[in-house]
């Protein structure tokens, strides 16, 4: 079976007859309070032979289950590695975050990388009756109606995956939930315009990786020789405004079975599965000086200056405290840089557990300069 995206990541659509769909995982045609319907609980249906770029999709959901994440996926790519993805959830209904937009990159989700505005939104989800769904889709935004067709729940501004179009599927990651009366019409295709967010000043934005490492192989704390460094074949990259440098873009994202999820007490274990990546820039002073240095990770970090490290951190899901969701954000933590005059080589080993891999580093002023 293809990977649902990497953990059911991306998935299936769906008609009201089997020969529309490719049903993937846990899924199948049943009929659900008097209506023929797609039934998922961990599955997928992918609509057959459709490639789409903007449009209107429609469709009634119903769903019994306490807890789930459900919805709809669009412009998959071909492999199903890439794609963007609008899901619900039951057991956060009526919340700040009971709906999420996230774009899924090279098989990971990155819900804690794009949150906020745009990205996640409060809805009310009725249990165990049909509601309606529709999701249109324009250039590079898309809107999600929720049961009241005249008012957008969630605007997305800006869809982060890149992809101009692809296939669509409806999808529940867990959770027993039904889809009927299914309905997509393309619209003509409008131009392409992205609607990015400001870059803030003394944000890093020139970056060269590393390829991908067995984190556990690795001393995290000790810096790269200059002999390593020097054999690394480095990958120039740019930072996306607001200054997010997603590593999922780059690299394969892992995915490792992490163990404090579900155990507190095993928050300091070796998490096998865990992938690094070093990333440097250079930052050029004229004079010794101390910068504050804002910085936000996904999920674990070392920080190096010249050679030295500096600080090393954690910022998981469930990680600082059983409810933590390690949300993304440059003023998460900030460390102080002893520069000296001339060139400073700033080095940073970042490490994904889960739900986003990246960074975001922005130098700023002290007090008084």
């Amino acid at each position: 079976m293809r990977t649902l995206i990497a953990a059911l990541a991306l998935l299936a659509p769906l008609l009201v007859h089997a020969q529309a769909w490719d049903l993937q995982g846990k899924a199948e045609l049943v009929e659900h309070q008097g209506r023929p319907s797609v039934f998922l609980n961990g599955g997928a249906a992918i609509l057959k032979d459709v490639e789409l770029r903007d449009g209107v999709i429609d469709v009634d959901v119903s769903t019994p289950a306490a807890r789930g994440f459900f919805g709809i996926q669009f412009r998959i790519s071909e492999d199903g590695n890439n794609g963007e993805w609008i899901y619900l959830r039951q057991h956060k209904s009526g919340q700040p975050d009971a709906m999420q937009y996230t774009p899924v990159l090279n098989t990971g989700l990155n819900w804690q990388i794009y949150n906020g505005p745009g990205f996640t939104g409060a809805v009310d989800i009725p249990k165990d009756a049909w509601f309606h769904l529709r999701l249109e889709i324009t250039s590079a935004q898309a809107k999600l109606y929720v049961s009241d067709m005249e008012k957008a729940a969630l605007v997305m501004p800006d869809l982060k995956s890149g992809l101009q179009k692809g296939s669509v599927a409806l999808a529940s990651l867990t959770g027993a939930t039904y889809f009927s009366n299914f309905q997509w019409r393309a619209l003509p295709d409008s131009e392409w315009k992205r609607q990015w967010p400001p870059m803030p000043p003394g944000t890093l934005t020139r970056w060269s990786l590393s390829p991908s490492y067995d984190a556990l192989a690795r001393n995290l704390e000790r810096p790269l020789s200059k002999a390593e460094a020097d054999a690394i074949p480095w990958e120039d990259v740019e930072a996306e405004a607001p200054g997010f440098v997603v590593l999922n873009r780059y690299r394969e994202s892992p995915h490792p079975r992490v163990s404090f999820a579900n155990d507190f007490s095993k928050r300091l274990d070796p998490q096998p599965g865990m992938k690094v990546v070093y990333a440097r820039t250079r930052i050029d002073a004229d004079r010794d000086q101390v910068k504050k240095l804002q910085l936000g990770y996904s999920d674990d970090v070392s920080v190096f200056l010249n050679g030295r490290i500096l600080y090393r951190g954690r910022s998981a899901q469930n990680f600082r405290d059983p409810a933590f969701l390690g949300i993304m954000d440059a003023e998460n933590d900030a460390l102080y840089l002893p520069l000296k005059k001339g060139r400073n080589e700033l080095m940073l080993a970042v490490s994904e557990l889960g739900g986003g891999w990246g960074f975001i580093a922005r130098l700023v002023a002290l007090p008084g300069e």
